[in-house]
Parts: structure tokens; sequence; C-alpha cells
């Protein structure tokens, strides 16, 4: 097994669970003895933006980010809060992964609303996790496929277009894939 920390998963069409119908995730953790961790980064949290997080935290957003939204970042710890970021900003906490890095802190947040934070980032409560072996699993089930991560795709602001954006990166029209499983 390869890890694919740094990779983006792409759901295949056949994905019947909603919460990951279409989505796509960061993966932050992949290996055979702890499993998988990841962020969804193109489902939005419809009630929360990052000013009324901010409020709740007491903490003062930049005008910059008072309407940002928050990310669903998968239904594990749906109250955990990550930022996935570009490199620029780092702290003791921070996972770095390929070209991005991962932090959990306040921080961060701190640093974000006083507009001295990293110049790409966005914020998903909750995560995706994978038991060991799971995700694997998943993948040669044909649930999911992986692309490489990059800056534009990740932080893009247009979240609902990041999935067709993922399958045109790996040459993939959505209309050529099946969704039966086992069949592309």
């Amino acid at each position: 097994m390869q890890s694919l920390a740094g990779q983006l998963l792409v759901a295949m069409p056949q994905m019947n669970d909603p919460r990951f119908e279409r989505s796509v995730v960061y993966l932050c953790a992949h290996s055979r003895e702890a499993g998988a961790m990841g962020l969804v980064i193109n489902k939005l949290l419809n009630t929360l933006t990052m000013n009324e997080l901010f409020t709740q935290l007491k903490l003062e957003p930049s005008r910059l980010n008072r309407q940002r939204p928050v990310h669903f970042g998968g239904p594990v710890d749906p109250s955990r809060g990550f930022v996935l970021h570009s490199v620029d900003y780092q702290e003791e906490a921070t996972l770095s992964v390929g070209e991005f890095g991962v932090t959990a802190t306040l921080d961060i947040l701190r640093a974000i609303g006083k507009g001295e934070g990293p110049r790409h980032s966005l914020l998903a409560l909750g995560y995706a996790g994978w038991a060991p072996g799971q995700l694997d699993g998943e993948i040669q089930a044909n649930g999911w496929l992986s692309v490489d991560a990059d800056t534009d795709l990740v932080f893009a602001d247009d979240h609902d277009g990041k999935w067709e954006q993922a399958l045109k990166k790996l040459g993939v029209s959505p209309s050529m894939l099946s969704t039966d499983a086992g069949h592309a």
C-alpha cells in the first residue's frame, strides 16, 4: 500500500453515502497501521460563517473573513475545527502534508482574524476517518479515485465545481463514469 497523504480523493458516482456523494477529500494522513484521515473540501456548512464561529469563540475576525464559509470536514468529531492552509504559515502544532499544512489550534484562527494567517486557507469542522485498511478497500471497490492536490483546486471558491474539476484533472468526464460498482 502506498500512502495517499497529500492527495485528493474524488468520490465515484456510485457513492451513496450522502455525506460523501460528489465529495473531494484532502487526505491529511494515510498509513497501513493508523488508517486515514481527511477533510472534505467541497461541502459547506450552510448554517455557519467564519464570522459567527469567531463570535462563538470570542475571537475578532478581520473584515476580509466575515463572510467566508465554514466547510463540512467530515462526519467524525463535528465540533472540532481544522484549518487546511498554505505552508507560508507554520506553528508547532502544524502537520505538514505535501504542499499544505493542517493546523487545529485557536492560534491559527487568531492569526487569520488579525489578517496574519496563511495566504490560503479553509476552515473545516469535523473530519473523515477510516480504520486501517478501510480506505484501501473502498478504493479497490471503485468508491474513490485519487488525484494530486493543488492550491488552485483546494482553495477555489467554486465549491460545487471542485468535484468535476478534480475529475477533469484526471482526464475523466463525469459522463464517462458508470454508477455501477466495478465498471468504468
